[in-house]
């Protein structure tokens, strides 16, 4: 480990892409389910609290580094496994209307990856998100799947990032393997 300390700078997740790209996504599911979905369904509660649950996951994990590479690594994980539950809720969707779900290599889906494809700002204290989508336009079928872009995106830079958590806590250890060394070192 390269410094002595103990307690490790967290937070900054609104600087990650993740969290910007599920923020979108949780931004674009509650414009989808208020639209498209009966509001006083269970999938309507279902699919907007599992987009929640990716945001705010990620969120929790990142403020939770402070202390816990393994509290930071779960979370980040429940985050995925919250949007992978949610993308199979736009795909049934799209099914349950024959409804045509894009593949990745559609023109359709290369454009939308390719718009979100950059770093954006937070703006989660400027709008609800949406306008900057314009999801509030888009019909059901295209919402859907620029949606499922959306999360595949998401999900894909997630797992990238518990893997670097991984590295991670491979070369530096954790807060218990820190506290220990840390005693080990004051009483010599």
């Amino acid at each position: 480990m390269t410094d002595n300390k103990l307690i490790l700078p967290s937070g900054g997740f609104r600087k990650l892409r993740s969290f910007q790209c599920a923020q979108g996504v949780y931004d674009g599911t509650v414009v989808f389910c208020n639209r498209f979905v009966d509001k006083k369904s269970r999938t309507h509660d279902q699919m907007v609290q599992a987009a929640r649950s990716g945001v705010q996951n990620i969120a929790e994990g990142s403020l939770a580094s402070a202390t816990s590479k393994k509290t930071e690594l779960k979370l980040t994980g429940v985050a995925r496994a919250s949007l992978g539950e949610l993308l199979l809720d736009f795909e049934d969707f799209l099914r349950q209307r024959k409804l045509r779900q894009w593949d990745k290599s559609d023109p359709e889906a290369l454009a939308v990856r390719g718009k979100f494809r950059s770093d954006r700002s937070d703006q989660s204290d400027k709008s609800d998100g949406s306008e900057l989508y314009h999801f509030s336009e888009l019909p059901a079928e295209v919402l859907a799947n620029t949606l499922i872009c959306l999360i595949n995106q998401a999900s894909y830079l997630l797992w990238r990032q518990m893997k670097s958590l991984e590295e991670q806590f491979l070369t530096n250890g954790g807060f218990t393997e820190r506290m220990y060394n840390a005693r080990k070192n004051l009483k010599k």
